[in-house]
């Protein structure tokens, strides 16, 4: 079943790095993404309900709920959907594969898990792979601070998606089920979105272009309901650092994509970069020494 969960996971969040940019245009990218999780956590919320799984949790572990809504369904999203206008959803996957080591960080911060000696390792050789991966760009000297601002905002978004994760091993403890979790999360995470709609004077445009639409159903129901709960799952079987390996695998989906639909080129230094970057996070989990058998449990 975990690896069922994790394949979901994987080819799921391959593709929504593409749709997001298809996000972009006259709606702004913040009413996007209230529109997404509107969606999502109305839809994962009333069926819950209507079935009887919706499970009851104390007020605490709502302000819980709210700080994973405002983690993984709100400030992450604002982060990547805006990178996503100055570097290729491609190059935005890659950078969300830092998750690992985000993870890795707060899981010593939060929870006093000692990182293993791999992490140190891993994480140099992600470094040098993603300056080879971004060296073409930033040697354009008139595009480089838009690509470094997309880099910094991508990265952002990044580490509010591992702080939600880190709520997500508090909801294990409490034992709240993960459909139910991001069933309040991403309302509240809605809720939130709302109110900084409110407060910036954003304009609640709508577009009725196909695209747009088709590209935001699929965000929310896949996307956001089916992709979220298969992740967490994972987190909640195997622990986050085992499951964040699920972000080294779909930057391989989402480069394909890019290539195909965003004229992504490929050249010597970018290709040694990509595996240098996905053989650095491996190393950094251990996937070629043990834990492996995890995800078949």
């Amino acid at each position: 079943m975990t690896l069922f969960l994790y394949s979901l996971t994987v080819i799921i969040w391959g593709t929504t790095f593409f749709a997001i940019t298809l996000q972009n245009g006259s709606v702004d990218s913040v009413v996007s993404i209230f529109y997404r999780f509107s969606i999502a956590g109305i839809l994962l919320f009333l069926g819950l309900l209507v079935a009887g799984k919706l499970q009851k949790i104390r007020p605490v572990d709502h302000l819980w709920c709210g700080i994973q809504g405002a983690c993984l369904f709100c400030f992450n999203f604002i982060c990547i959907y805006y990178s996503s206008q100055f570097i290729t959803s491609g190059l935005i996957s890659i950078l969300f594969s830092c998750a690992i080591f985000f993870n890795t960080f707060n899981n010593r911060l939060f929870w006093q898990v000692k990182p293993a000696k791999s992490i140190y390792i891993g994480g140099l050789l992600g470094i040098i792979g993603l300056v080879l991966l971004f060296w073409r760009e930033l040697q354009n000297t008139q595009a480089s601070h838009e690509i470094l601002l997309g880099i910094g905002l991508a990265l952002m978004g990044t580490y509010f998606f591992s702080l939600g994760n880190m709520v997500s091993i508090r909801h294990k403890t409490q034992k709240i089920n993960t459909l139910s979790s991001n069933a309040y999360g991403m309302n509240y995470g809605a809720l939130i979105l709302l109110t900084i709609i409110l407060l910036t004077g954003k304009p609640m445009t709508w577009d009725n272009n196909s695209v747009y639409v088709y590209s935001l159903l699929y965000l929310a129901i896949p996307g956001s309901i089916i992709g979220f709960t298969a992740y967490l799952s994972v987190v909640s079987r195997i622990g986050a650092n085992q499951a964040a390996y699920a972000t080294v695998l779909f930057p391989v989906i989402a480069l394909l994509i890019s290539s195909i639909y965003e004229n992504y080129t490929w050249e010597l230094s970018n290709t040694i970069g990509l595996i240098v970057v996905l053989f650095g996070n491996a190393v950094a989990l251990n996937v070629f020494k043990k834990r492996r058998k995890h995800l078949y449990d």
